[in-house]
């Protein structure tokens, strides 16, 4: 049997997608905008139907916003 020690997380399963959304935001500026960005959207949908609604619509648009600024930095590099 496991032994429990009465304590409870408090950090959800939807928090932690949340933060990862973001996390994938942020290196799509630098690397790999369309995996990144994408990947950054789909984990903050994850985040928000999971019960984070506004940091996980919030982690969507930046992942949104990691897309468009991620294209226009390399197009302003070449």
């Amino acid at each position: 049997m496991a032994y429990q020690t009465g304590r409870r997380s408090t950090v959800s399963t939807a928090r932690v997608f949340t933060i990862a959304a973001f996390v994938c935001a942020v290196v799509a500026l630098l690397f790999a905008p369309l995996a990144f960005a994408l990947a950054a959207i789909v984990l903050g949908a994850v985040g928000s139907y999971l019960g984070d609604r506004p940091l996980g619509w919030y982690a969507m648009g930046a992942g949104g916003l990691a897309l468009l600024l991620g294209y226009l930095f390399t197009i302003a590099a070449l």
